[in-house]
């Protein structure tokens, strides 16, 4: 029988620099024993989970707004979104939630917050699904990646965000590594991306924190292979069927083998959880159900 969603209860934590803003739906402690879910993500907050929170109703599912980010607002001078930052943020929820250890699914750059996590403090967490953490460095073309996220960041500061993720989406969508051919293309079209050439209104502050210099510590971030090995939460490297020889699947794929182990394939794309809360719909019903199946090993 399915379980009907749960309303959640937002909390909010006083951590140095932020007020950071979390949502619980159900228990705690849990009524079956299982540990509470977190489901993770950057630069997204909470909303982007309402779907795939409202799927996996039967346990304990607990949201939250990274630093800087949706309700959380900071006090500190900084602006990006630093992965071992938030990954200390998230050992302080997961103490005062009282219900460690937990399982984390975390996706793009909420799975490098979750490597950056199970690094930092391996206790917190028994089971960490990643899917497709964009962690440029283990990549091959490391390089050349490097020069293609720098090409989305310039023409995001240039021309707007329109045409900022119009080239983020010719990023994301290019199979296979960042050759010449990837660098001879004209510059990406917004009207290509079903977008306007005019930018929206408000939207000249240059803080986009995906396209601006904000998100630029997730992709930078190096997973520590060795400290991930060592510790005794059990990572799965996860990735979209459809996302197959994309940038987000090539990342996900060297770490995985860095860790010695195999992808687990989940249904849909790089957003295969969502219901429609950000750009185009994934198949969450299917993914919801492959992520029980991860989940219970």
């Amino acid at each position: 029988m399915t379980t009907p969603p749960k309303t959640p209860s937002s909390h909010t934590l006083s951590l140095p620099g932020v007020e950071l803003v979390y949502d619980v739906r159900g228990p705690l402690p849990t009524e079956d024993g299982r540990p509470p879910l977190l489901l993770i993500g950057s630069p997204m907050d909470a909303t982007g989970f309402t779907t795939l929170a409202g799927l996996m109703a039967d346990r304990t599912v607990v949201t939250y707004d990274p630093r800087g980010l949706g309700r959380s607002e900071r006090s500190d001078a900084g602006t990006e979104q630093d992965p071992e930052v938030q990954a200390d943020d998230l050992h302080a929820l997961i103490a005062e939630l009282g219900a460690g250890p937990v399982d984390v699914f975390a996706s793009s750059g909420g799975a490098v917050t979750g490597l950056a996590l199970v690094a930092r403090h391996p206790g917190d967490v028994g089971t960490l699904v990643a899917h497709e953490p964009p962690s440029i460095p283990m990549l091959p073309d490391a390089a050349a990646a490097r020069r293609a996220w720098d090409a989305v960041r310039n023409a995001y500061l240039d021309k707007g965000f329109n045409h900022g993720m119009a080239a983020f989406m010719a990023l994301t969508g290019w199979r296979g590594e960042f050759t010449d051919e990837y660098f001879a293309q004209p510059p990406a079209d917004p009207a290509a991306f079903g977008m306007p050439q005019d930018e929206p209104a408000g939207s000249d502050t240059r803080d986009d924190p995906l396209l601006s210099d904000r998100s630029a510590p997730i992709s930078a971030y190096s997973p520590d292979i060795a400290a991930l090995t060592a510790a005794p939460t059990r990572v799965v490297i996860a990735v979209g069927e459809e996302s197959a020889d994309m940038f987000t699947d090539r990342t996900s794929r060297a770490i995985a083998r860095a860790l010695g182990q195999q992808v687990a394939v989940f249904p849909s794309h790089h957003g295969g959880f969502m219901g429609g809360e950000f750009g185009y719909p994934g198949q969450p019903e299917a993914f919801a159900v492959r992520l029980r199946e991860v989940l219970a090993g």
